[in-house]
């Protein structure tokens, strides 16, 4: 007697995806990539920071590509707005900059964005970011990530970091352990690896810390990492 043939697994659900640049033709560009990804559907463009925070809501949108430089409302504002509504807790948004050496990215991931990608990027690159954000992870290289906080840490008008701090506030000692490894780019696997946990208990390591320190996402956990001393701004703990 022949058994039954299992059903397929149900399909992954269609990424919904809000554009937001002040240039139409960039738009236009990004539009066609995506919607040529069969588990994504753009849902919206916005030619503003305004207009883009307005309809992450109305239309429904998983991931925001949102540019930096827009008028009437940048994006880093738009991303705190997005960040800062219980409703949009789900939205993830994912920064766009002409250089990756710009230190208005540092200032749109401390508002809440969940990575961020030169403009420039690699078409598949792009499409990977987008599926990286909406599953809930950040999307932060160690080594661009690190120069670039590094960088601005450097700034003139901004203090030198102090020494490691001997803990962040609620922070036990193994929790800054993870949080340092978070700042490194380190994953819940690699988290456990390097600390002889499972991936499950790094999970919930990581959790926790990001409701202490009332942080979004891990990208929020890796400007922590390295602005309050953590991990020093050349890169070395």
């Amino acid at each position: 007697m022949t058994s039954p043939t299992a059903p397929p697994p149900p399909a992954p659900p269609t990424i919904r995806v809000l554009l937001a640049d002040d240039q139409t033709l960039v738009r236009a560009a990004f539009a066609m990539l995506v919607e040529s990804a069969a588990d994504m559907e753009v849902v919206g463009q916005a030619g503003t920071g305004r207009e883009a925070a307005a309809l992450a809501g109305s239309a429904g949108a998983d991931v925001v590509v949102m540019d930096i430089r827009m008028p009437d409302l940048d994006g880093i504002e738009a991303t705190r707005i997005i960040a800062a509504d219980d409703a949009l807790a789900a939205v993830r948004v994912l920064v766009l900059t002409t250089y990756d050496t710009d230190e208005h990215v540092v200032a749109a991931l401390r508002a809440g964005a969940s990575g961020f990608l030169v403009k420039d990027t690699r078409p598949a690159d792009l499409l990977n970011a987008i599926r990286t954000v909406a599953a809930g992870d950040a999307l932060l290289s160690p080594g661009p990530t690190a120069r670039l906080i590094a960088r601005v840490l450097r700034l003139p008008d901004r203090p030198p970091p102090g020494p490691a701090p001997t803990g962040l506030p609620g922070l036990s000692d193994r929790e800054r352990e993870v949080l340092t490894l978070v700042g490194r780019g380190l994953n819940n696997t690699e988290i456990g690896e390097a600390l002889g946990l499972s991936p499950l208990t790094a999970k919930t390591h990581v959790s926790r810390i990001m409701g202490k320190l009332a942080a979004r996402d891990r990208a929020q956990l890796v400007i922590t990492a390295y602005e309050s001393g953590l991990i020093r701004a050349a890169g070395n703990s």
